[in-house]
Formats: structure tokens, C-alpha cells, sequence
């Protein structure tokens, strides 16, 4: 994908693809902490200033990477949950697709939800959250607007799911090596 100078190819007209790319080749070889505008632009084949024009500055940038993480993770997660019409099934599916995507997906994963580093305020940012939490809500069932203890469900649903993707990054999660351990985790979701 890159040339031997670690440029991206950049086109004329598609910057804004080719800076959210250099981003995340990015995030994905130094990590979150290693990005830098600078070097996005590099690897883009444009000047350090060229970015400001599409995203103003590095977090407007991050957003929108994000924004992309987001909808992935909405589109795995639904195609997961997609035909499964029991809910236990449901949440199983749901969970292990999102442990999936954040065990491949490590750096997107890890951008998502830095919060400090994204614009919150921002439009497709919350659009594609929401999506994210709408397949949570599918799997759970219910209303959480208007029932607590659905919105109860849903969080803890989320969390768990959220929580063992986490511990599995983090590699503090021992599974002495059964496949059965994270769905009978997330199994226990059926209440």
C-alpha cells in the first residue's frame, strides 16, 4: 500500500481518504500515542499544512477515523446479529463479534475511545456511536428510552462485552486455552 519512501499513493482530489489511510497505518504500527499530523501528511504526500484544509487539526483528523471505526464496528456487529432470531444467541454473536473486531482491529479499537483525543461534539461521531449502541439495544431487545431496566441490560451488555475485549488487549484475561470460556461468559447475558 505504501511506496518505499512509506508514502501512501495520494491522488489529487481525495486527500481527505488518503490523510484518514496515513492515519491509520499510523495508529496501527506506532499505536494512538505514536500518531502525529505531521507524519499523516507525510505519508500522504502533502504538505504539513494540507491537512487543516479538510479536518483543522489533528483531533478533527482522529475524529474521522474514529467516525470510520465506529461504523465498522456497527456493520460487523450487525451482520453478526443479522437472521439470529434467538436473544441469548443474539448477544452471543453480538459479543463475540465485537471482541473480534477489537482483537483486529487493536488500534481503531483503542482510538474509539479516547476521548480526549476526539471531537465529542462532533456530528458523525455521535451518529456512528449511536449506531454501535443500536445493534447493542437489537440484541437486548426492548425499549431503553422508556424501560430502565432495559437501559439497564443494554449497558451491561455492552460493558461485558466491552470489558473482556478489553482484558484480552490488555492480556490479562487467562483462558487456559478453551474456546468455550468468552461465549459462556457472554452467555451469562441470558438474564
Amino acid at each position: 500500500m505504501t511506496d518505499e519512501t512509506g508514502r501512501l499513493p495520494y491522488h489529487h482530489g481525495d486527500l481527505r481518504a488518503a490523510l484518514i489511510a496515513a492515519t491509520e497505518a499510523i495508529i496501527a504500527e506506532r499505536g494512538v500515542d505514536g500518531f502525529s499530523l505531521r507524519e499523516a501528511a507525510r505519508r500522504a504526500g502533502v504538505s504539513p499544512a494540507a491537512p487543516a484544509h479538510h479536518f483543522g487539526d489533528a483531533r478533527g483528523l482522529l475524529t474521522a477515523v474514529a467516525v470510520h471505526a465506529f461504523n465498522a464496528l456497527a456493520d460487523v456487529t450487525r451482520a453478526a446479529t443479522a437472521g439470529v432470531s434467538d436473544p441469548v444467541e443474539k448477544r452471543l454473536a453480538m459479543g463475540q463479534a465485537y471482541i473480534r473486531y477489537a482483537l483486529s482491529q487493536r488500534a481503531r479499537f483503542d482510538l474509539m475511545f479516547r476521548k480526549t483525543l476526539l471531537d465529542r461534539d462532533d456530528p458523525a461521531l455521535k451518529e456512528a456511536g449511536e449506531r454501535c449502541f443500536a445493534v447493542v439495544v437489537e440484541a437486548i431487545g426492548g425499549d431503553p428510552d422508556t424501560d430502565p431496566r432495559t437501559e439497564a441490560r443494554v449497558i451491561a451488555c455492552w460493558a461485558l462485552a466491552h470489558g473482556l475485549a478489553r482484558l484480552k488487549l490488555d492480556g490479562a484475561l487467562i483462558e487456559d486455552g478453551d474456546p468455550d470460556f468468552v461465549p459462556m461468559v457472554l452467555k451469562t447475558l441470558s438474564v
